[in-house]
């Protein structure tokens, strides 16, 4: 049997959405969340309850896998404009740590439009809204994403635009050049599509990418 995916952050978003599209295609999930006592096993969802932040959770999550999709997101909260995040970068370097001690090199990240070298894309109005609000967080996927680059894995950084609960399609873009990349609506479902795309066909590895509608 193939082995699994391990799905980082499968019980809400676009982690959830990932684990039903390769649950869809047929392919087992490992799907790892503090919250993941909730989900039902099956034959090809094994739902495994850990904390990101920790070494040793993440380490026996990587037993036996094949690659990791990483999902993780925060609550949106009002304190968020003004307290430091570290969720992102923290579980991030968690995570590069375990993956340099197991057999696991393929991580496949969504990170968000604006982040790292994203930013540049943006107009100035769409810069000063997008870091008033979200600053911190993309602060931290800052960090995350240098991590990522700098690190031996076979990564692709993705980077959804704005999410919409819209159905899933197959009809999206993958903006690859960096003079293409731009703000647009993508739905979560779809955005979960080329993840799962991304491990099976080994997609733009040591590559940065922004997918919109």
């Amino acid at each position: 049997m193939t082995k699994p995916i391990l799905i980082m952050g499968a019980t809400s978003g676009i982690g959830r959405c990932a684990m039903n599209e390769a649950v869809r295609r047929g392919l087992p999930v490992r799907a790892f969340a503090r919250s993941a006592d909730t989900l039902e096993a099956t034959e090809l969802v094994e739902p495994f309850k850990g904390d990101a932040t920790s070494a040793e959770d993440v380490l026996r999550a990587l037993d036996g896998v094949r690659a990791v999709v990483y999902a993780l997101g925060i609550t949106e909260r009002l304190a968020m404009l003004w307290e430091e995040e570290t969720l992102f970068s923290e579980t991030t370097r968690v995570l590069l740590h375990a993956m340099a001690q197991s057999d696991v090199s393929r991580l496949v990240v969504v990170t968000g439009f604006g982040a790292g070298r994203s930013q540049s894309a943006m107009s100035w109005i769409e810069k000063t809204g997008h870091r008033a609000i979200l600053g911190k967080p993309y602060a931290d996927k800052d960090r995350q994403e240098a991590l990522i680059t700098a690190s031996d894995t076979d990564w692709t950084i993705v980077r959804p635009v704005i999410l919409t609960k819209g159905a899933r399609t197959e009809d999206y873009r993958v903006l690859r050049d960096p003079a293409t990349w731009r703000n647009g609506l993508i739905s979560r479902a779809s955005v979960a599509h080329y993840l799962i795309d991304a491990v099976e066909q080994g997609l733009d590895v040591k590559a940065d990418v922004v997918l919109t509608r």
